[in-house]
């Protein structure tokens, strides 16, 4: 019983911090806009949840390895999110030229 208490905590965990991505994915996505976001940032934050994504599979926690598969997941419709509108960008820049 304390099991399932226990991963069911780390999965609310993990959906109030895939809820906390939403707005960087409104801004990206719908409002096009990526000003101010690193790139740099969101890959060492990608690696880091890896890493734990790996130790979740280690130590069979589900909850573990599915806040971070959605937060991956998450993170990267950020990422390449910002790398289209960037290219976009690049794109009319050029054309403008």
């Amino acid at each position: 019983m304390a099991t399932m208490m226990v991963e069911a905590l780390g999965l609310l965990a993990g959906v109030v911090g895939i809820v906390a991505w939403i707005p960087q994915i409104i801004q990206v996505w719908v409002h096009k806009r990526h000003d101010g976001l690193s790139l740099t940032t969101f890959a060492v934050v990608a690696v880091a949840l890896t890493m734990w994504l790996i130790y979740g599979i280690l130590v069979d926690s589900f909850a573990m390895v599915a806040a971070n598969i959605m937060t991956l997941s998450v993170i990267g419709a950020v990422f390449f999110g910002v790398l289209r509108i960037r290219k976009n960008e690049e794109k009319s820049a050029n054309d403008q030229l």
